[in-house]
This record gives structure tokens, sequence and C-alpha cells, in this order.
């Protein structure tokens, strides 16, 4: 999701027509093969009412509450460790207790009000990217230009975690990745920029910033580096969204505004260039990307629109604000074909590629993935050149204007998780025989920006 502080000229704002940023009628067809399937056209759902495929159940939903249940304390992303999950808000940060998927409890709730709190878990840390200008680095900060950029929290108690310490970086922090090293956490810090006249982001704006966090030290945490990943780039750099590290693999795919960069961390403090890739053609925000668990394919999405449009129509190409799946050969990406959710939304529902994680299916390539108001999508990539959907859940539209939905669904343990702006923590199940082997595979903690084989 792109905030409503966006930066850059190199950007659309979020609230302009599709048709203005690229999509709509009269926009580009497909340019490449392996768009999946075909839009359905079906009776559209009551507001509120769940739809799913026959092998697909909502087992569990747990709606937000005070404190973090204000009209703009949306639900953001995910992370899991154990038996708890926790889930990012504008408003703060939840824990939650998943021992019993079918069940989960709140442990725990910390007000701490930014857009947009996305949310990893280390050990015994909480890291919370804040990408809005405050008044300070606590809680307890107002809305003013003064400071962003990442804010930590001790949890080794889950019923009360502590604020630790902030690291204040340009332009904030939209989403930040983590590469462990040893003792010492090295976290990729993303966001737009530079924006004119601002005291919290200004030019020049490198594209990414390592901070250091020594684990036994928090408190020291500091940036190290600051990347320029775009060395031989002549126009002005608008930053990254958002970055997969795959530690195992010494490999990391950025999805940064205009452009997808696959990255060797070897040396997590400076990462290298392996590739610059764009797609002009179809795509707006590269938002995200994914690899595969042997890390020969990444998929990279679209969030067309920045997540406030519905761009899940008749009138916008399936190959915009979706997903495009690269093989990697030979070092380098090589575009295969899109994905898009395959279900048309109504007029009214916000909809686009936006997070999502494989789900562990040993020797297939399978995920799950939030379309906002499109709701979630289970898919299989496998072969990179024809994509196809496989499950899905979804609501009806909203019952009120303005952006909600599934802001991420990710799979841990069996069950799928999905983070509901507005609705809360949804659980869900799959039964499929194409799926059911990763029921098998146990996760001691998951931060989908920081993948693990399995």
């Amino acid at each position: 999701m792109i905030s409503a502080k966006v930066r850059g000229a190199a950007l659309c704002a979020v609230f302009l027509l599709v048709a203005a940023c690229g999509g709509g009628p009269g926009a580009a067809e497909p340019t490449s093969p392996g768009t999946g399937t075909a839009p359905e056209t079906g009776s559209p759902a009551a507001e509120g009412d769940v739809m799913t495929s026959d092998n697909v159940k909502l087992v569990a939903n747990l709606p937000r509450t005070a404190p973090l249940n204000n009209e703009m304390d949306w639900n953001t992303d995910l992370a899991f460790q154990g038996d708890y999950a926790f889930v990012g808000n504008f408003g703060g940060f939840s824990i939650y207790d998943i021992s019993d998927p079918t069940a989960p409890k709140t442990v725990s709730q910390v007000a701490c009000p930014a857009q947009q709190n996305d949310i990893s878990v280390y050990g015994d840390l909480l890291i919370l990217s804040v990408d809005q200008p405050r008044s300070d680095e606590t809680c307890a900060s107002t809305e003013t230009r003064a400071w962003e950029g990442l804010r930590i929290f001790d949890i080794s108690d889950k019923k009360n975690p502590q604020y630790v310490s902030a690291v204040r970086t340009d332009c904030g922090s939209h989403t930040h990745t983590m590469v462990p090293k040893g003792e010492t956490l090295y976290v990729y810090v993303s966001s737009p920029g530079p924006e004119p006249d601002s005291t919290t982001c200004p030019e020049p704006h490198e594209v990414i910033q390592v901070v250091k966090i020594p684990t036994d030290d928090p408190k020291s945490a500091a940036i190290v580096s600051k990347p320029d990943i775009f060395p031989e780039q002549q126009r002005g750099a608008a930053g990254c969204h958002d970055i997969t590290a795959y530690p195992e693999k010494n490999l990391a795919a950025a999805a940064c505004f205009g452009d997808g960069v696959l990255l060797d961390i070897s040396d997590p403090v400076q990462p290298k260039v392996l590739q610059q890739i764009r797609d002009e053609a179809n795509f707006q925000i590269w938002h995200s990307a994914t690899f595969n668990n042997d890390a020969t394919k990444v998929v990279f999405g679209d969030e067309l629109g920045g997540g406030s449009l519905p761009t899940c129509d008749s009138h916008t190409p399936q190959t915009k604000g979706a997903n495009a799946i690269y093989d990697i050969v030979d070092g380098k990406l090589e575009r295969r074909g899109y994905f898009k959710m395959p279900r048309q939304q109504q007029k009214n529902e916000n909809c686009v590629a936006h997070n999502g994680s494989l789900i562990p299916v040993p020797g297939k390539d399978v995920m799950v993935q939030a379309w906002y108001q499109g709701g979630v999508s289970i898919w299989d990539f496998t072969d990179s050149s024809a994509p196809r959907e496989i499950g899905y859940f979804e609501r009806g539209p909203f019952e009120e204007d303005g952006v909600a939905g599934s802001w991420s669904a990710y799979y841990y343990n069996g069950y799928i998780y999905s983070s509901d702006i507005r609705k809360g923590l949804d659980v869900i199940s799959i039964d499929d025989p194409l799926t059911d082997p990763a029921k098998k595979v146990k996760m001691k903690d998951f931060n989908v920006q920081t993948q693990q084989s399995y």
C-alpha cells in the first residue's frame, strides 16, 4: 500500500484515475504470453458475505478491538514466531496466540501510531516501519514533520512488549527486510523519496539504507550504509517499495517504484546489483517480490494505483496490477508470464496484487496472495508460462467507501492467515491434493520478506 504521503515525481498519486497511471480504458494490451485465467463474471456478493472455492474454508476471524479499531487503524502486515502471530496496524501492533488456529486469542496490543507499521520479529525483537513524519520516535509522538524510521521493541514478554529504541532513516521506512548474520541483524530499509522541502526526506535520497542491530545491544542500532543500487541510472531514483532477501542463497529481489532489481547480498552491508529490469508497458509500481523455494524464479507484483483503485475489472488488462513471473537463467531474470486474480470485482472494490507467500509444497511452486477487496488467491506457478488459480477466499464489498480487504495473506504451519484492513485477522484452511503436503512442513518462525527454504 502506498500511503497518502506518496513521494517522488516518478510516482502517480494514489487517488488519480487508473487511466492517468497507465491503466483503465484505452490502456496497452498485454504484451507477453502467460496471462493466467480470464476474469470470471459471477453474481456479486452482498456486503460482508464470504465466498470461497470448494477447497477453501474460513475457520476463524478475530475482529480489530480497542485501542486499535479506530477509523484509520488499518491492519497491515504479518509475522510469525512459534505459536504467535504479530499483526501491524496504523495504530500500533497486536500479538495473537495461534496455538489453536481455529480459535486465535489476543495476547497483547500496543498503541503506537504511525503509517504503516510494517512488522517483523527476530528472537526477542520486534521491528516496526514508520513511514509518516512524527514529532519524535516514541509511541506518544504526534503528527509533525520531525522524525520517521524504525522502532524496536522487546517482546520477550509477549503480554507486555517494551519499547527499546529507534533509528531515524531518511524518508522513513515504508517497509523493511531482515538479513541475519551471526549475532548481528541487518535490516534493509525501503522508502519512497525524496520530498522537496522536507526535513525528514531531503535530497539526495539513497535508494535503500542498511541498519545494523546488534541483537545483544539493540539500543545501539544505527545506519551502517546507504547503497545506491541504481548507480548508472540517470533519472532521479524514487526509492524501493519492498525487498525480499533469501540469505541462504545470498540473493535479494528489490521491488522499486519503477524497476525490479536482482541483488547479491553475500556482503549484506554492500549488496551488489546483478540485474535491473523494467516493464514500462505493464508495471506501474514494482511492489513486492517472492522467490520460489530453490531460487530459480522470482514473482514481482505490480500495485497499480497504489492499492486504492478497482483494477480487477474488465477495463484493466490482465498484465496490469498483476504478477510477473521471471525464471532465473544463468543468473539473469527472464520473464515467462503474468498472473492476475481471475474474478472480476465491483467498481467500489479496491483490488490489486499485494502481499503473499509461498505455500511450502515440495517440488511445486504455489503461492497465496492478498488482493485487498479481491480477497485471497491461491495459485500455482510451477509452469511459469501458465499460472493458474487453485482456490480463493473473498468477501463482498466493504460496507462503506474506502480502502478495505486483505493486506497480507501468508501460509504458516498448516493455515493461511490474512490480515484484513477492516475486518481483523482471518484464519483460512485449504484442503487440496496439491497443497496438502505443505501441512507436514513446520516452521519455528516466519518473516515473509526474509525467505527460508523448506
